[in-house]
């Protein structure tokens, strides 16, 4: 498994410009792509300037309209004129409508007969969801959730709407697969929404520096052992005005998630959590009156279950539904029938499923992408649901399926029967290609290949290998960059950078084994990258992830530790100067690795880190590590301020000064002990940015961090 990049002659260097994300250059330096929908089983490619139906079969493309004659069959001016088509899409698959959203209206047009048919204001919108059957549109509007029905009729749902009471938007902190707030039902006619009470939730106070003085801009934070937020879900009528809400009980500790209807729309189905994720049930509940239905099912595990996908009804049977579970030890799937009553395990085998993408209706079968064919990989596979046969659709290599849409699911690559997809994918050595997949026969015809965007240029190796994790017996994927102009016989300087926790995994199968830019940077500055998935990061399983469960960061060093154990095995890396750098979850890993083994790590750089899980949110930090109050050994253990006084190299901390993930009381209490300590870190701060540095500050970011190891490893 390895992929070597040697670029003859090349003279082209790399700049932060062409490689960063905020770089002015780096839209030249990613792969082309072609962005797709589907009308029916038609595909359709959208773009800057027209729509084109793509032949299936060649590939071939037909211009059906372009953004000047949508100008001119809707009648926009300068204000309102329409400037790109990428995001129009072909909500009726016999019907020639296209779905057009503009400044301050949403318009379905007509391209047959070259006319509007039908327009609705979309003017103040925020978190809206249109719905195709009813035409009718749910947004928030001054905190307060709104319909606006087929015929242009808008009503007020809520009036008490606020910073602390919120309503038709994510909760749960984006725990759990939440993303969205509202969920129309199959015909258009009711709505279900989130409402979250935060008023008894703390304020954490963040400062906005831009005011002519300085001003609170607090936010709802529960830390970990704190109280948090109470949710419930109303549901509207269209038809009769009427808003109810689910009897759920009392929903203090509680998490209700992955909201479902019924495909004949009369019972909303929810997966509902004790606050200690021990326990789940799936619920219904009658739709017109809110009473609870039936419990169809429960699963309890000792450490943690996180469901994250709602169940699906099948097509063509609407008593039976499809349950994901990883209660087997990885996520597969699982078919149940409306009394509760499981009928088969769909899915099975040391790999999980990734996502379930739709269904071939004609062929009864569930399309599916999962890591059956490695662990690094995401395949294609069409699964009989009667039998459980299962059809790969793709090459068995590669990163299949990679456009992602709303929640990081796969974006509508299905056509309306599923008897075709789109498969936008890279290899290790192959940049991007698109194929169209025939779901049937598993036929592919590639559509589009992307030229190399940085051929020319001197393009390091990179290469993707195995070692075993600390507890001797478990594969650990790495990557490895490697210097241009390599030479075995000098020693390089090294970083590894870091994540580690649960939710990411950083070596994958695609181009050049999903490297970041900057490790291409620092490579052709003369350093050796590696990067380690240790347990506890995802897409390998429960028992790997839950490694790491009440110590977050213990057994994850001593993986990263094994890594480095490898680095000195390899007679070019230069021992005396390793450096670790990463973000976030890998910000925390950072720091732990630095003065949990301060002889092992020259220089570091931790981003955004959290120095200690009490002060990190309740959904994902008592996921992990339980409470502050149930697990307080797992707590010290893991708190870095106890161990600010062993730090010995060079660390620098970087954080934004209104990072309202990973808030700054991390970082500013860690300095606080290293002062007390006597320690020397480093400080940087970004005025007015979050957890992540966007846009052109993203470049002098990247730039900071590299001269870092400049000035003190190199």
């Amino acid at each position: 498994m390895m992929l070597t990049t040697t670029a003859v002659n090349a003279q082209k260097q790399f700049t932060l410009e062409d490689l960063n994300f905020g770089g002015k250059n780096y839209h030249n330096m990613v792969p082309k792509n072609r962005y797709l929908t589907w009308w029916g089983d038609q595909l359709v490619r959208t773009d800057t300037e027209e729509c084109s139906l793509v032949n299936k079969k060649t590939g071939k493309e037909t211009v059906m309209f372009t953004v000047d004659d949508i100008n001119k069959w809707a009648g926009t001016d300068d204000s309102t004129k329409i400037r790109h088509l990428f995001y129009a899409s072909f909500p009726y698959p016999e019907k020639s409508l296209v779905l057009i959203n503009g400044k301050k209206e949403r318009m379905l047009i007509d391209f047959k007969s070259k006319k509007v048919v039908w327009r609705q204001s979309c003017e103040g919108e925020s978190n809206a969801e249109w719905n195709a059957a009813s035409r009718a549109v749910a947004f928030v509007k001054d905190d307060n959730l709104f319909v606006t029905d087929g015929e242009g009729k808008t009503t007020q749902l809520t009036t008490d709407g606020s910073r602390e009471i919120v309503y038709g938007q994510s909760v749960h902190r984006d725990e759990f697969g939440i993303y969205k707030g509202t969920f129309w039902s199959p015909d258009g006619q009711s709505l279900a929404f989130y409402r979250m009470d935060q008023s008894m939730v703390a304020d954490y106070p963040l400062v906005n520096i831009d005011t002519r003085i300085a001003t609170e801009t607090p936010i709802k934070y529960p830390m970990a052992g704190e109280t948090s937020h109470k949710v419930t879900v109303g549901v509207y009528n269209l038809k009769t005005g009427k808003t109810i809400y689910l009897k759920a009980g009392d929903p203090t500790d509680r998490y209700f998630t992955n909201i479902a209807w019924s495909p004949d729309c009369k019972k909303v189905y929810m997966i509902e959590l004790n606050r200690d994720q021990t326990d789940m049930a799936l619920v219904s509940y009658d739709a017109t009156t809110g009473n609870k239905l039936e419990t169809l099912y429960k699963e309890h595990n000792d450490k943690y279950v996180h469901p994250v996908t709602p169940i699906t009804f099948l097509p063509w049977d609407d008593s039976k539904f499809i349950l994901q579970s990883e209660k087997d030890g990885y996520n597969h799937l699982y078919l149940f029938n409306t009394k509760g009553e499981q009928l088969k395990q769909i899915t099975s085998g040391k790999w999980l499923v990734l996502e379930l993408v739709g269904f071939n209706e004609s062929k009864k079968s569930a399309i599916i992408l999962s890591t059956e064919c490695s662990p690094i990989q995401n395949n294609l596979y069409m699964v009989n649901i009667e039998t459980g046969k299962r059809t790969l659709l793709d090459n068995g290599k590669g990163f299949h399926a990679s456009t992602r849409g709303a929640g990081g699911h796969c974006e509508m690559i299905l056509s309306s029967t599923g008897k075709y997809l789109y498969d936008n994918y890279s290899e290790p050595d192959v940049p991007r290609k698109i194929n169209i997949v025939s779901t049937g026969d598993a036929k592919n015809v590639n559509y589009f290949t992307a030229a190399d965007p940085w051929k020319g240029y001197n393009v390091p190796e990179y290469s993707c290998g195995t070692i075993k994790a600390a507890d001797g017996t478990t594969d650990l994927y790495y990557r490895m960059v490697k210097p241009i102009g390599f030479d075995p016989n000098k020693k390089y300087p090294t970083v590894v950078y870091v994540y580690g926790g649960p939710g990411i995994r950083n070596v994958e199968a695609r181009w050049h084994y999903a490297s970041r830019s900057w490790e291409t940077y620092m490579a052709q500055k003369g350093y050796l990258l590696f990067i380690l998935d240790n347990r506890g990061s995802c897409d390998r399983g429960r028992d790997f992830e839950q490694a790491t469960f009440r110590h977050l960061g213990v057994e994850e060093m001593k993986d990263q530790l094994k890594g480095v154990e490898y680095l000195k095995s390899l007679a070019y890396v230069d021992t005396t100067r390793m450096g670790v750098h990463g973000w976030s979850f890998g910000g925390f890993m950072t720091t732990s690795l630095m003065t949990t083994y301060p002889d092992v790590f020259k220089v570091g750089v931790a981003g955004g880190p959290v120095i200690d899980w009490k002060w990190y949110e309740v959904m994902y930090g008592e996921r992990y590590m339980d409470t502050p109050q149930a697990n307080p050994e797992g707590y010290a253990e893991t708190s870095l301020i106890n161990k600010a006084k062993n730090l010995k190299g060079k660390l620098q901390i970087i954080i934004g000064t209104v990072d309202p993930t990973v808030v700054p009381q991390h970082a500013i209490s860690f300095l606080k002990a290293c002062i007390e300590a006597g320690t020397q870190p480093d400080f940087f701060v970004y005025p007015g940015e979050g957890h992540n540095m966007m846009g052109h500050q993203s470049v002098h970011l990247h730039e900071r961090i590299t001269q870092y190891f400049e000035d003190y490893l190199k």
